[in-house]
């Protein structure tokens, strides 16, 4: 097992689990050069005891770990307790893969081999949203049977609290402060993943779909077919 590596900075703390070392200390480099502590794991479980004794800003997680966890187990784990956002690091460009991990809880992927630079920007703008950086409506919103507030990033239903990923949040709120307009794939992407934002359009399907598994039939969201979805 490889050590893990950190130094105190002000951009918070990503734990890094992957096992080839080459694209690990790549990573961390990286990371590291951007103003990021990094701490570094080659094995799920590893992974898993950092996500708890740590509680990092973010998590990136190779799919194709050695070992009894797999990335995709290993994101299945972590969301039974914490709602860091997690980035899915893959060689499997395989649309199968990359659903399965944002249906689990995954807020976005990278596919291998990636650029450094985009790696980078990514994470800034995941944490950028996640920590709210943008500016949050100040009093709760109810659309239909849902309510959200988005200064104490929590939404409830009739039902009670439910969970959802930093992801899955910020998509919601967006819905809820622009109810009644269609929002194409594109503007949501540009809105909640950040202007820029390069992977497939697909990827705001799989988090509506999610959306409307844990909020049931309160989530007045409607598909307009051939454009994007809108929120009544």
């Amino acid at each position: 097992m490889r050590r893990e590596r950190g130094t105190k900075t002000d951009h918070g703390t990503v734990v890094l689990v992957e096992d080839d070392h080459h694209i690990a200390d790549l990573v961390d480099l990286w990371l590291r050069n951007a103003g990021f502590r990094v701490l570094q794991a080659t094995e799920a479980a590893r992974g898993l005891e950092l996500v708890a004794n740590e509680r990092p800003s973010l998590v990136l997680l190779d799919i194709g770990l050695p070992g009894q966890l797999d990335g995709i187990e290993a994101c299945r784990e972590i969301r039974r307790t914490s709602d860091v956002p997690i980035v899915f690091l893959t060689a499997r460009d395989d649309e199968v893969d990359r659903v399965l991990g944002l249906e689990l809880g995954a807020d976005d992927y990278i596919v291998k081999p990636f650029s450094p630079r985009e790696l980078v920007a990514r994470v800034r703008a995941i944490l950028r949203r996640s920590e709210g950086s943008h500016r949050p409506a100040e009093s709760p919103i109810t659309v239909g049977g849902v309510t959200v507030d988005s200064v104490r990033r929590e939404v409830t239903t009739e039902a009670g609290p439910v969970q959802l990923t930093a992801r899955e949040f910020d998509l919601l709120a967006h819905f809820a402060e622009n109810t009644k307009i269609v929002l194409t794939r594109r503007q949501l992407l540009d809105a909640v993943w950040g202007l820029g934002w390069i992977g497939d359009e697909r990827t705001v399907d799989v988090h509506v779909r999610q959306l409307r598994r844990k909020l049931g039939e309160g989530l007045p969201l409607k598909t307009i077919w051939g454009v994007g979805y809108r929120c009544d």
